[in-house]
Formats: C-alpha cells, sequence, structure tokens
C-alpha cells in the first residue's frame, strides 16, 4: 500500500485521509489585527491557560470579558505542550471579530495526514486500491448546486490552515440548524497535541468560483465569504481521536469525524446558518457497508498542487472497504484525486427515501493522490452528534 497522508488544511481545514499524515503548512498571513471585544459561552473547567492570560477562571461576566480580552490580544498563540487543551470538555474558542479577513484566508495552509508504505493490507477487510479517478469541477454557483459544504479555516502551531466541511441538520432545531460536519483532525491534533483555535466555517467559499488570479486583486471579503464567516462555539470529537488521532500512521482515522456548533455571522440578525444558505444535510449513520452501497460522492476544496484550495470539487463512485485496524470499523474508500484540503469533505449517498444523506467524511489519502478513505459513521459519531445538539437544545 502506498504512503497515505491527510488531505490539508489551508484555506480548507485538514485533509485526513484513513492512514496518512497530516501536514499543515505556515501562511503567510499568520498576524492577527487587533479585534474588538465580543461575546462568547463561558468556559468554566478549563485545567491549564494559554500564558498571558488570567490565572483564575472567570466566576462572574465581568471576569468573563477579561479573559477573553486576554484571549484576543494574543494569548491564543501560545501553543506550548502544558498549555494546549487536550481534553473533551476544554474547547474554547472566544470570538475575534477581524481575525479571518480576505488575505488571512487566503494565506492559510493545507494539512494533510498520511500513512507508511508498510501499512498491512490484511488486517480486518480490505478491498484493492480502486482506480484513480480524476475530480470535477462543482457547478458554480455553489449555493445552487453544493449549498451545505464550505471551508473549515483555523490556526494551530504551524499557523493558518483549512479543511472542508458541512452543515447539517439539527434534531434539537429543525430547519434552524447551526451545526457542521468535519474530520476530527481539523479541530483536534489527536494524542500528542490539543484543540486547534480560532476554527470558523465559510459556507459556499468563493461560491462563483472566480479563478486564484482574479482573488489576488479582490479586496472584497465577501466574494470569499458570500454567506459570513461563522465561528464555533462548540467542537466534540470522538474519544477514540482524541486519545489515538496521530499525524502518522493512519492512527484514529476510523473515528475521525467532528461536529462544530456555530454562532451566526456578524450582521446576520440571529438567522441560522441553515436558514441562512438555504441547506442542510441529514446524517446516515450505519448506513450500508461499502460492499452493499451502490456508490456515493466525496465533496471538498483540495488546496494541495494541482489545486490552489479556491474552487470545490467532487469524485463520484462505487466505494471500496478499507481497514487499518482489524479492531476499529472498516472505512470507507473511493478513488479520487482530490489533495489536501479536502480533509473533513462530506461524502453523499442516496437514503432509500431518496434523499441525499451524508454518511461520511474525508480523513486519509496515499501521498500520490489516487484514492480518498472516510470512516463509517456508527454508535459513537451519533453520539457526538447527538451530544452537541443536546448542548444548545
Amino acid at each position: 500500500m502506498p504512503s497515505i497522508r491527510r488531505p490539508q488544511t489551508a484555506v480548507a481545514a485538514a485533509f485526513l485521509l484513513a492512514a496518512a499524515v497530516t501536514a499543515c503548512g505556515p501562511s503567510h498571513q499568520a498576524a492577527a489585527p487587533d479585534p474588538s471585544a465580543s461575546a462568547a459561552a463561558s468556559h468554566a473547567g478549563l485545567p491549564h491557560l494559554p500564558e498571558g492570560l488570567p490565572t483564575a477562571l472567570p466566576t462572574s461576566r465581568s471576569g468573563l470579558k477579561e479573559w477573553e480580552q486576554a484571549y484576543r490580544d494574543g494569548g491564543w498563540r501560545d501553543w506550548s505542550k502544558a498549555n494546549w487543551l487536550h481534553r473533551a470538555q476544554d474547547f474554547v474558542n472566544p470570538v475575534i471579530d477581524g481575525l479571518w479577513s480576505l488575505d488571512r484566508m487566503r494565506g492559510a495552509d493545507e494539512d494533510s495526514k498520511q500513512v507508511p508504505a508498510d501499512v498491512p493490507a490484511d488486517r480486518g477487510r480490505t478491498d484493492p486500491a480502486p482506480a484513480p479517478q480524476q475530480a470535477s469541477e462543482v457547478a458554480t454557483p455553489y449555493h445552487a448546486n453544493a449549498p451545505a459544504v464550505g471551508k473549515l479555516f483555523f490556526d494551530s502551531p504551524e499557523g493558518p490552515m483549512v479543511c472542508s466541511a458541512t452543515v447539517v441538520e439539527d434534531p434539537a432545531h429543525p430547519g434552524k440548524s447551526n451545526l457542521v460536519w468535519t474530520a476530527g483532525h481539523c479541530v483536534h491534533a489527536g494524542k500528542d497535541g490539543g484543540w486547534y483555535r480560532n476554527i470558523v466555517f465559510v459556507p459556499d467559499y468563493n461560491d462563483r468560483g472566480l479563478s486564484t488570479s482574479t482573488l489576488e486583486h479582490d479586496t472584497d471579503l465577501k466574494d470569499l465569504a458570500p454567506y459570513g464567516v461563522w465561528w464555533a462555539d462548540w467542537a466534540a470529537t470522538s474519544d477514540q481521536w482524541i486519545s489515538t488521532g496521530s499525524e502518522t500512521g493512519g492512527g484514529g482515522s476510523p473515528y475521525d469525524f467532528a461536529v462544530l456548533h456555530v454562532t451566526p455571522g456578524k450582521g446576520a440578525g440571529g438567522t441560522s446558518l441553515q436558514e441562512t444558505v438555504g441547506a442542510a444535510m441529514p446524517v446516515w449513520f450505519d448506513a450500508p457497508s461499502p460492499t452493499a452501497m451502490t456508490g456515493l460522492g466525496a465533496w471538498g476544496y483540495p488546496e494541495a498542487a494541482p489545486y490552489d484550495g479556491q474552487r470545490m470539487y467532487d469524485c463520484q463512485g462505487k466505494p471500496g472497504r478499507l481497514s487499518l485496524d482489524a479492531s476499529a470499523p472498516t472505512e470507507y474508500r473511493v478513488g479520487c484525486s482530490m489533495t489536501g484540503g479536502a480533509s473533513g469533505g462530506g461524502w453523499f449517498t442516496t437514503m432509500p427515501d431518496g434523499r441525499t444523506a451524508l454518511v461520511s467524511d474525508t480523513s486519509i489519502g496515499p501521498e500520490q493522490p489516487a484514492w480518498l478513505a472516510g470512516p463509517r459513521l456508527g454508535a459513537e459519531a451519533k453520539a457526538v452528534y447527538d451530544g452537541v445538539s443536546r448542548k444548545f437544545a
């Protein structure tokens, strides 16, 4: 088996392919503007705080504002091991108005995850590698052809990064969802790291599919973010990803999924994400195994060459099986040329009732782009999803 990597996260979050290696690149626009204050949820119970933040946890509204201001003033840039929040309950992501400018989005890099060449093919059930398939450009405008898909941006120790993500339904708020589905490696570094910071979702990024040359001279953020920039006020991933996820070797790939709750963009007037973009995908848990599924499609914003992260692509075909750990669920795998940046992008198929539903997300792929793999969503994924929905019910 060839080496595998996680699709990169630049202006579209990490692209974690099953058995791949994460390689996030630095941005040339890492400096953050001096942001203004904005509201954020209380974050009680944090065990470690970045240097420069108050050492006492906030116990009042004024104390919370002081803590958030210190975070916005630069505390989030401290990535020392002792201050990198790791546990599931430690997530914190105060809004920093103006941080994700047009230039900073364009300068974000990819995050890829690879798997070594000696990964055994006889663990669990693995089918022969699928035939390579060239990804197809999604027709523009994206809001008319893939309105629920977008890009995820976040800060990592290496600088601004990107992944892909999808708006999904919220059972607690029918028709008014603020939930986003992506890969676990797009929000948390796994066993050797912690939560990434300044996580935002941009639905229908570059909706009109403007060329890179055009965007280089563009000064209007609305061309890249026509439906706003949505900050995550909560994120959840699997315990397995947090405890076993790795940058190399494909560790945690069968459990590489995450759910975000996002706050309405500035000026949205309280309108939900689903209402704003006009779509949210149902999630099909315990969907048919790869051998029983007739076909599916993977969507995302590939960043690594020969792509540039500015356009949306998709690959479609009948999935095969990939197993990196006989004790873990077998993953879906499809032929696809998408590269880093496609990580976290949704995989869709048709349910028996005729609706299109999300069944997986891009986790990993080979060093030489030929296929992608993603987790089959079972009980663990449903627990993460239900937990986020209940938290904001």
